[in-house]
């Protein structure tokens, strides 16, 4: 076989490490961040609290959050900024000579493969997701399992579900942990969560979690072989109260029936609502707080107990002596030193970058939002989706998706999540945009006020928001009541 030389053309993408450490620190809340920068200052020596620094308000108003549009890559992801590093920057050439700053010679990691998957968030006793990863832990798999298995526990919502496709969560690992997995590998990890306590968690639905836990019952009654029955193939017939065609599938009488009835009410629906999430959760701290002064919405961003950061004196010092020592021990030192001062500037470039982002999405919900935060009233809350903030301040999707999630809003009107801010649109019979959080409010008060005992079907829902002028079908009324967690007519009969 002859040889041959051939020319290809390969267009590759590859994240900074700075960028991938911009991106985990700007989906930290508040109160996660805390505990980030304390893990941080444990692990980095060359990383200490500057007291004398200036408050996190006033680094907000320090940094140029104008300059941000142009801080962005081709992806659209805001990159480093060097102009707020100045004050830490240390000047590494000065203290090494050339042949001594290549990367491999200096770059000393103490971390192993899977150290950077293990990032808990400590908080007063065990919450629910370190609970589960303390179960893991005890198992007997790969580092690409226990991977797999953290980064599915966080995936969890607050009812112990996974709702992300899995197929999606393949992309998130080869992104966040140039991880290639396959579907398979996923499911078997997703398996061995599903032998953990409390029982149902993991689950893709609710028919999966119901089942998770009555096929682990220790005693298979025939109340629990029927039960188990009735859940695997005839979830929709149960719950919606079709009894009379689980009786007639099934040939048992009623008192079999409650006695399956009864079995399935004493299964847990939301296993990750249980006493050990609720012993261990605390107050709501909001990561951005909006005041109303002289009828114009003023933005804060809450520093709470986050320090202020800066490059340890002594790692500059001891970087200074140990430079001008020329024998081998001191060659490694110097590339220790070297190695944990640059991780310590990225973290604190990272940081900055992460208020300037904040701040600069912020800003653009309020300018979108004017009128809502000004008056309170939710009639006036704007349709806006993620893409149009996103568009407005030239920054990725992803990254303005990052800044939405998990972050709480503290304004005159009360705490909430910001994602509650963002809405699709619907237009009226006059052509007028509305949002559709202002369509599930109407949606609401009609139910809250409706007879219990004949409760409004979704196609006489329909019928009173198309008489108020809205153009919507009978399925999109059902999407937002179950969005609003309100049962279909039925099951809100009262007797």
């Amino acid at each position: 076989m002859a040889l041959r030389q051939s020319q290809n053309l390969k267009l590759s993408q590859k994240l900074l490490p700075q960028q991938i450490l911009l991106m985990k620190l700007l989906q930290l809340p508040t109160l996660a961040l805390e505990e980030r920068i304390k893990e941080e200052l444990e692990l980095n020596p060359a990383l200490d609290e500057d007291s004398d620094s200036a408050t996190e308000e006033e680094l907000y108003e320090n940094t140029d959050t104008e300059t941000i549009e142009e801080e962005v890559d081709d992806n659209g992801d805001v990159i480093k900024d060097e102009a707020v590093s100045e004050t830490n920057d240390v000047d590494m050439e000065d203290y090494m000579a050339v042949e001594e700053l290549d990367a491999y010679k200096y770059e000393i990691s103490n971390k192993g493969a899977d150290d950077e998957t293990r990032e808990f968030v400590v908080v007063e006793g065990l919450g629910f997701q370190e609970l589960l990863e303390q179960q893991l832990g005890l198992r007997d798999i790969t580092e690409t399992e226990y991977t797999i298995g953290t980064y599915l526990i966080g995936c969890m919502d607050e009812d112990g579900y996974i709702r992300r496709d899995l197929e999606l969560i393949i992309d998130d690992l080869a992104f966040n942990y140039n991880l290639t997995v396959t579907l398979i590998e996923i499911e078997n990890v997703l398996k061995i969560i599903h032998t953990f306590d409390p029982p149902g968690v993991g689950a893709r639905s609710l028919q999966e979690c119901l089942l998770i836990q009555l096929n682990r019952k220790p005693l298979k009654t025939r109340e629990v072989t029927q039960a188990i029955e009735v859940v695997k193939h005839h979830m929709e017939e149960f719950s919606k109260k079709h009894y009379e065609k689980i009786l007639k599938r099934l040939g048992i009488d009623n008192e079999e029936l409650k006695d399956i009835i009864d079995e399935i009410k004493h299964l847990n629906p939301r296993p990750g609502n249980n006493d050990s999430k609720e012993n261990t959760s605390s107050e709501v701290i909001p990561d951005f707080i909006v005041n109303v002064s002289d009828g114009k919405p003023e933005l804060s961003i809450n520093g709470r107990n986050l320090p202020d950061l800066k490059i340890s004196k002594d790692y500059i010092e001891m970087l200074k002596e140990y430079s001008k020592n020329k024998d081998k021990n001191a060659k490694e030192a110097t590339g220790f030193i070297k190695s944990k001062i640059e991780s310590a500037e990225w973290f604190i470039d990272a940081l900055k970058q992460r208020y300037a982002t904040l701040a600069l999405c912020m800003n653009c919900i309020l300018e979108v939002q004017d009128e809502y935060f000004i008056t309170g009233d939710e009639s006036k809350l704007k349709p806006m989706i993620l893409k149009d903030i996103a568009t407005r301040v030239n920054l990725d999707l992803s990254t303005v998706s990052r800044v939405a999630n998990s972050k709480y809003v503290q304004t005159p009107y009360g705490t909430f999540l910001l994602k509650t801010f963002f809405s699709e649109s619907m237009s009226t019979d006059s052509g007028e945009e509305v949002s559709s959080r202002e369509i599930k409010d109407i949606l609401k008060y009609h139910i809250d006020n409706e007879d219990k005992q004949h409760p409004l079907t979704d196609d006489e829902l329909c019928k009173k928001l198309t008489q108020k002028g809205y153009n919507i079908a009978r399925r999109t009324v059902a999407k937002y009541r179950e969005q609003l967690d309100i049962p279909v007519g039925r099951m809100r009969r009262e007797a």
